[in-house]
């Protein structure tokens, strides 16, 4: 079957229809006869045709097509022909030749070429606009090479970019005015024809293959590249050449245009970054190595990033921007990371710019350079805070300067070390530093406490938790007050000596709670909770200590009704404790109290014996404390003062004056010992504090700031103070240089009692380990509560081997045995 159109061309003397008739009743094909409906008042286009497409009598003429349809024959297309070929080769046949006008019109051009394909031409005429295409090609690059073999000349770089922009513009424009030609072309041809491109992409296509891969013309292409992107980077301000940039964004966009934008422009526009960059940071380390001044080499990085981007966002595709900053930057900052961590960090830390901090982060981000940046952040702490903490010269102000600085680290970290949230826009989230940074700050400041010995940091922590506590919360808010005491726990979870800590923090609670020092009983009991549940189970000890002051409380109140007949009843206090739970030494005597406050404690003792079968009551009186009435010439006061105080002070009611050794007689204070030596020292304490302090009762010949043994004392009737109530700091109430040598006294040897203990129970398990095996194990074991020299642990080895705890290996000295 042919289509109708082949039919109507058969010559008249054809007999092709006269042999087809149509019944008016049967249609053709032997179906019946079929009418074509007409609404009424019929008057479009579609009921016009079929008015017409109906025979005489009104039926519907059907026809039908028998045999195989006659082939058209060839026409003489080649007049036609010649005249495209001619028009084709005068529109592609550039400026610099001085092409003929073109012979016809654009519509003759059009109509000639649908008689050629319509004559079977098709093939013949797209061959020939193939070979046209290839020779405009031709000559276009000849011209673009000659006169332009050698072009060291920036300038004359750039303008042959021009010249090539210009014959990108003018073949483009061409090929635009030949597509309308041929377009019946390529409907009827070339698209009919699988694997044949229509002429406007074969067009397109052979420009890029004859110019982008001519290795001429790509070196003319990227010098001129260099000379514009060279002459911008070196010129700096004003304003770059805008007349170059018009033709690079127009060189770009023909590239864009043909596929060849990436390998024609980008690659060698990075090529040249790489080298000016990498040149200009050799350059600029050399000058700044020297001063240390890392922070502008940094500053110097954003400027040439900030410039580059800039200069591809006003001329290059949107797909180079990040790619061309992040090669400059990179390229910049190759192998001058840890320069620049080691030196600006530092210097930034210090002057506490988190701004730039949190720059310099976000830098060394983008550049995989977080682990070097951490690196120097962890020396600069470690630095930081062993310079600080081995400065012994300010013991009393090491705490605040530590928590001063650990609260500037916190601070820091996730603003200046935190990554960006993942999702964009405004975020009511916290920032989470990066975890990197803050297990460096944890192990920065565990290593820099280690050097410290003596006294130890634990130590200093707990007498300022303790300075804090009897303060209480003041003039602070809440949050500030609870911020202040979690800061010191915060740096004693740093400490290896949490045993010395442990010892200090009790016998300051126990003082605080015995000497009515503490500001709130309810701080002391959350802080006891926080200390046994977050920190050290041990810490539940001091819950104890808060029953045994609610007994003594309501023991205290029974005795009071019981003995209500007895004078001076209702101003005895007595606390029980029991020796176990408080960390106090039991002393080997006491003070000689007056007959009055004697028979008082005596019938208390009485009182406690007859409820508490089997008990035994062991009276210390040095955390004693009492209120005296006082006659001075100046006024009565009342003098708050410790119970040893009070023994002194008392002794004066019947003495004018007295000496040093009178009043050690009568007092019996300097008999007093905890460990079976005899503590002189805590009469002179008691009597430096009542005749050398700021509130001075009592005088003594020879004036002076200590108490000798030939001292004469006497009462200080010219005492003057503006408050009546006058509270006599007593030396006692604090820890004093011996008793703290006492507690580390104590610390030690409880510590070899944990070693031995420790190294007893490892071997009884493993039965036979190696040294270094033995002493991994037993660090391991005990460093919730300390953390041991590794030349203790030898000792407590060999003092275990010596009690036949352990034995050697007779073969390896360095194998030990335990002995069942």
């Amino acid at each position: 079957m042919s289509d109708i159109s082949t039919l109507l061309d058969l010559p008249v003397t054809s007999s092709g229809f006269t042999s087809i008739k149509a019944s008016p009743t049967q249609s053709l094909d032997g179906s019946p006869p079929r009418k074509a409906a007409r609404m009424e008042g019929d008057s479009d286009s579609g009921s016009a045709s079929r008015s017409r497409d109906l025979a005489n009598n009104g039926e519907l003429l059907i026809l039908k097509v028998v045999g195989e349809p006659m082939p058209t024959p060839l026409q003489d297309v080649s007049h036609q022909h010649t005249q495209i070929k001619r028009a084709i080769r005068t529109l592609l046949t550039p400026p610099a030749h001085s092409p003929e006008p073109i012979p016809i019109s654009y519509e003759a051009v059009y109509c000639a070429c649908r008689v050629v394909v319509t004559g079977g031409g098709g093939e013949e005429l797209y061959t020939m606009l193939k070979v046209e295409v290839e020779q405009c090609l031709g000559r276009l690059i000849r011209d673009l090479r000659v006169g332009h073999s050698n072009m060291d000349v920036d300038g004359e770089a750039v303008q042959w970019l021009g010249k090539f922009v210009e014959a990108c513009v003018w073949f483009s424009t061409q090929v635009g005015i030949l597509r309308g030609w041929v377009t019946y072309l390529d409907r009827a041809y070339a698209l009919r024809k699988p694997g044949t491109a229509n002429c406007h992409d074969y067009c397109i296509t052979a420009f890029s293959n004859k110019m982008y891969l001519d290795p001429d013309i790509t070196t003319h292409i990227q010098a001129g590249i260099r000379a514009w992107v060279t002459g911008e980077r070196e010129q700096g301000p004003p304003s770059p050449v805008e007349a170059q940039r018009v033709t690079i964004r127009a060189l770009i966009h023909h590239l864009h245009l043909h596929n060849s934008y990436c390998s024609v422009f980008e690659t060698p526009y990075l090529s040249f970054a790489i080298e000016h960059y990498l040149a200009e940071s050799k350059q600029l380390y050399e000058q700044l190595k020297g001063t240390e001044d890392a922070w502008a080499f940094v500053a110097h990085v954003s400027k040439r990033v900030d410039e580059e981007r800039k200069r591809c966002e006003r001329v290059l595709l949107a797909r180079s921007w990040d790619i061309t900053a992040t090669t400059v930057e990179q390229m910049i900052l190759q192998g001058r990371l840890v320069w620049i961590a080691d030196n600006a960090l530092p210097t930034l830390m210090e002057k506490k710019d988190t701004a730039k901090l949190g720059t310099l982060y976000s830098l060394f981000a983008r550049n995989s350079g977080t682990k070097t940046l951490c690196n120097a952040f962890k020396v600069y702490v470690y630095d930081t805070v062993k310079l600080t903490v081995l400065d012994k010269t300010n013991d009393d102000g090491l705490v605040q300067r530590m928590l001063d600085l650990k609260l500037y680290l916190d601070g820091v970290l996730p603003v200046a070390f935190a990554d960006a949230p993942p999702s964009p826009g405004p975020s009511t989230a916290v920032p989470t530093p990066n975890q990197d940074f803050a297990y460096a700050l944890t192990d920065a400041f565990q290593s820099a406490f280690t050097p410290r010995r003596v006294p130890p940091l634990a130590e200093l922590f707990a007498k300022h938790l303790d300075q804090l506590l009897r303060q209480g919360q003041k003039t602070l808010s809440l949050p500030e007050y609870e911020g202040k005491l979690d800061g010191v726990l915060g740096l004693y979870r740093f400490t290896g000596d949490k045993d010395v800590f442990r010892a200090f923090y009790f016998r300051a609670l126990a003082r605080r709670l015995l000497l009515g020092r503490s500001a709130s009983d309810d701080w002391e009991k959350g802080m006891v909770r926080k200390l046994k549940e977050q920190y050290d189970p041990e810490f539940g000890t001091g819950e104890h200590m808060f029953k045994d002051l609610a007994l003594s409380r309501d023991t205290l109140s029974e005795f009071r009704k019981h003995a209500s007949e007895t004078p001076g009843v209702e101003k005895v206090g007595v606390m029980v404790l029991q020796q176990s739970v408080w960390p106090f030494a039991p002393r080997k005597g006491n003070a000689d109290l007056p007959p009055s406050m004697q028979d008082l404690l005596g019938a208390y003792t009485s009182f406690y014996i007859s409820k508490h079968q089997g008990h035994k009551l062991t009276w210390d009186h040095a955390l004693g404390t009492a209120t005296l009435a006082a006659r001075f010439a100046a006024g009565n006061k009342e003098l708050s003062v410790s119970l040893y105080q009070c023994v002194v002070l008392l002794l004066f009611n019947d003495n004018v004056e007295l000496a040093y050794k009178d009043i050690e007689e009568g007092t019996r204070m300097g008999e007093l010992s905890y460990d079976g030596s005899v503590d002189v020292s805590e009469l002179k304490r008691t009597l430096q504090s009542l005749a050398c302090g700021m509130k001075k009762v009592l005088r003594k010949r020879p004036e002076g700031k200590d108490v000798n043994d030939g001292d004469i004392f006497f009462f200080n009737t010219d005492f003057t103070d503006p408050r009546t109530k006058v509270h006599i700091n007593s030396i006692q109430a604090k820890e004093t240089p011996e008793e703290s040598r006492k507690t580390h006294i104590s610390i030690e040897g409880d510590r070899k009692h944990y070693l031995d203990a420790a190294i007893v129970r490892i071997m009884k398990a493993r039965k036979s380990l190696a040294y270094e095996a033995l002493k991994a194990a037993t660090i391991e074991a005990v460093k919730v509560h300390f953390l041991p020299e590794v030349k203790v642990i030898k000792e407590r080895i060999d003092a275990l081997v010596e009690q036949e705890y352990l034995k050697r290996d007779e073969d390896d000295r360095n194998l030990f045995t335990y002995v069942a």
